[in-house]
């Protein structure tokens, strides 16, 4: 018989590019993810993964067995959860515990501004739910919850920045929220009240890497200005951004969500034609749909932002 959590572990390679980068995701060592691979490649008598240079593709056969399983785990998904639903309650009528694991994939400002408020709630009120959580690009995010890495998804997508969703994902909207401009407070434009991309035009900026979606909207907030935004410093850390600023090295579009109290140096402003907005949502797998444990991480992290 198939050994299905070898199933994942070849899903993960696939997903992933490289059996390290597997491991990572899963939360195995790299020999861990070869060995079930190998236990795989046995019991099914077809080479699964070949060599190329210095790494491993799958084979036909391996890309076979990728597609096809998807709807088996799909199936098995929906079973668990249909399984949890039929002894949600206890004999004496009291509810069950909620428990098991729900893999958590988010982008780091949700990290800061949700997910530090929720995962400590679940712990202290499902104690045998298990919540491992790890920071992804929202691309990244929606990849590893399509291939199973990953239960739920926060991801988020600026203005019209587009943001593809598989079709057997769920996708809930949470909130909108807004980035600022931040300036000294000695700039000549921190006392406006609002900011165009005309006013911004000859700034020096800090931005994240130009693979993010936040740094795509940041030039797609410059349609139409020539020669902006001129990008100066480079860093994923939105608390960098501030810093760099204070010191006088630019100005950044940093989002609200996460940001910790602004030095009295600095100024946030926000922009408009076009706002910088950026819609939050949470993603899963249409087969978990019915799952408590899913449902009940879900509702800690609606509740975060409105409750």
């Amino acid at each position: 018989m198939i050994d299905l959590e070898a199933v994942v572990a070849l899903r993960a390679v696939a997903t992933n590019g490289s059996v390290a980068a597997a491991a990572d995701a899963l939360g195995f060592t790299p020999s861990a993810v070869s060995q079930q691979i190998k236990r795989l490649e046995r019991g099914t008598r077809v080479a699964l993964l070949e060599r190329a240079g210095r790494g491993v593709v799958l084979t036909d056969a391996g890309r076979h067995l990728v597609t096809s399983s998807a709807t088996v785990l799909a199936d098995l998904e929906r079973l668990e959860a249909d399984l949890h639903l039929a002894g949600g309650a206890a004999a004496d009528g009291a509810a069950r515990p909620v428990t098991g694991e729900v893999r958590i994939g988010a982008f780091s400002t949700a990290v800061r501004g949700i997910l530090v408020e929720v995962l400590p709630r679940l712990r202290v009120e499902h104690p045998e739910l298990r919540v491992p959580m790890r920071e992804s690009e929202p691309w990244e995010t929606i990849a590893l919850v399509a291939s199973g890495q990953r239960d739920l998804g926060i991801v988020h997508r600026w203005g019209g920045v587009a943001l593809a969703m598989p079709d057997h994902l769920v996708e809930t909207p949470l909130f909108t929220d807004v980035a600022d401009v931040i300036l000294r407070r000695d700039h000549p434009l921190a006392g406006r009240a609002e900011l165009t991309p005309g006013d911004l035009a000859e700034e020096e900026w800090i931005a994240t890497f130009d693979s993010t979606i936040c740094r795509q909207w940041l030039r797609r907030l410059f349609d139409g200005v020539s020669n902006a935004p001129r990008i100066v410093h480079e860093s994923m850390e939105f608390e960098n951004h501030l810093e760099l600023v204070r010191a006088g090295l630019g100005v950044a579009l940093v989002p609200r969500m996460g940001r910790p109290a602004l030095h009295p140096d600095l100024v946030a402003i926000p922009t408009v034609r076009p706002a910088s907005t950026r819609g939050v949502s949470a993603v899963h797998r249409r087969s978990q749909a019915d799952s408590p444990a899913l449902q009940v991480v879900l509702d800690a992290v609606r509740a975060a932002r409105h409750g």
